[in-house]
């Protein structure tokens, strides 16, 4: 069976110091580690997957709009992927690196919505490492749903932020006790 690694809403809006919803350092210190997992993947012939916040601004219905200011919208320097991590993905997009993929995404979850289980068990994908912001949604949310699909998930400590206080050690405690994910 095969392994691939979710980067999850890796984005300028949610790393950068003026994203419109920033982890700050926390997030950008992740900058490396991410680059570092990706090319372990690459040695290790898995798959990559950039699951990437994308709004719609006009988008009346879409309900993060009540709880959040505009982010990640469709198009935007916001929602490119941020730092060394984004010049990696854009390159292996470029190049249509056929183990790497850019699945955008509009719920909390890079499952819902998405064909994301269907690719995964199509590539024959039984493990997951999941990396990104914020620890205490989008990350703990795809962590959730990739639990009740069966897949067995990795997350990196070292890999993922949150700018809310407490999120992050939160999450992780949750993610490990509730789940049985495994933490590095």
């Amino acid at each position: 069976m095969a392994k691939a690694l979710l980067i999850v809403d890796y984005s300028n809006d949610f790393i950068a110091d003026d994203g419109a919803l920033t982890c700050g350092a926390a997030g950008q210190a992740a900058d490396g580690v991410i680059v570092g997992l990706m090319e372990q993947a690459l040695l290790d012939d898995d798959f990559i997957f950039i699951c990437n916040d994308e709004h719609d601004p006009h988008d009346g219905f879409d309900p993060e709009r009540r709880l959040f200011p505009p982010h990640n919208q469709r198009g935007s320097w916001g929602a490119e992927i941020y730092g060394q991590t984004g010049g990696l993905c854009r390159k292996l997009l470029a190049e249509n690196h056929p183990r790497a993929c850019y699945l955008p995404k509009t719920r909390y979850s890079a499952f819902v919505g998405t064909p994301l289980e269907l690719m995964l068990h199509a590539r024959q994908v039984n493990r997951l490492t999941l990396a990104g912001v914020c620890t205490d949604i989008c990350v703990l949310h795809t962590a959730i749903d990739a639990i009740y699909a069966g897949f067995q998930v990795t997350v990196p400590q070292d890999a993922c932020a949150t700018p809310f206080t407490h999120g992050q050690e939160w999450a992780l405690n949750h993610m490990r006790a509730c789940l049985g994910v495994t933490l590095l």
